[in-house]
């Protein structure tokens, strides 16, 4: 299929991509422990708070039981995508930087066209730099996936190149997106070695809907719930106060 550019402005917004948030969730747990604190690190002398291992175990059961539900209830997409794991190879980052946005259907979709500004949908992916090295996805082994660990809720936040990137695309479908630095993190986040960096994704996009939205929502939370537990902080008990 025909390759195809879009262009694109430097002045656009850029604003914190909900894979960003998956891959800080435990920088963000770290936070919330500082806050819980009073604003002393987990770390500091005397003020460590623990929780036992017994419940560290039981957040750790409901992961891995809403983990194992997500696995089964998004099998036939895994399925679909894992085929598409060999797109990911180097590539040359000035030019993926000079050429500015692109986009290329591996598969298309026969669900509902995404439009600009549309952030109603979940997404698998891969993230990849120039030297072929994956910085995020869905899959739960990079080398060796056996299904996806998580989905992307669109409705988080995306970088600017991904929502021109999607538009057009029918859920179902399947696309690779090259983003230029401008439309990914320019100066403000340093990723793939340094800043200003291109970055590429195989991204299939479904409908945020039914089950698969209610078993993606309950995996997210448990595993929010888990990273809380890691940093000492029982978040059950905290909401419920």
């Amino acid at each position: 299929m025909e390759e195809k550019e879009l262009k694109t402005s430097v002045g656009q917004r850029v604003v914190i991509i909900a894979i960003a948030v998956i891959m800080l969730g435990s920088i963000i747990a770290s936070y919330a422990a500082i806050v819980a604190n009073g604003g002393k690190s987990s770390t500091d002398a005397g003020e460590q708070t623990s929780l036992s291992d017994e419940k560290i175990a039981e957040y750790q059961k409901a992961y891995n039981e809403k983990l194992a539900d997500f696995q089964k209830a998004t099998k036939n997409d895994y399925d679909k995508f894992i085929q598409y794991r060999s797109e990911v190879k180097a590539y040359n980052e000035t030019t993926a930087n000079s050429d500015g946005l692109k986009y290329r259907d591996l598969k298309v979709g026969n669900g509902r066209e995404l439009k600009e500004g549309d952030t109603d949908y979940l997404s698998y992916y891969i993230g990849w730099c120039a030297d072929e090295k994956i910085f995020d996805s869905s899959l739960d082994d990079v080398e060796n996936p056996t299904g996806f660990s998580k989905a992307l809720n669109a409705s988080l936040g995306m970088i600017e190149g991904w929502n021109q990137g999607v538009i057009g695309m029918r859920l179902g479908g399947v696309r690779k997106i090259t983003i230029p630095g401008e439309l990914a993190y320019k100066d403000q986040m340093e990723i793939c070695g340094g800043y200003n960096k291109p970055l590429k994704f195989i991204v299939m996009a479904v409908a945020n809907e039914g089950d698969l939205a209610k078993t993606a929502e309950a995996l997210d939370t448990a595993f929010m719930k888990l990273q809380y537990a890691n940093y000492g902080i029982d978040y059950d008990a905290m909401m419920n106060q």
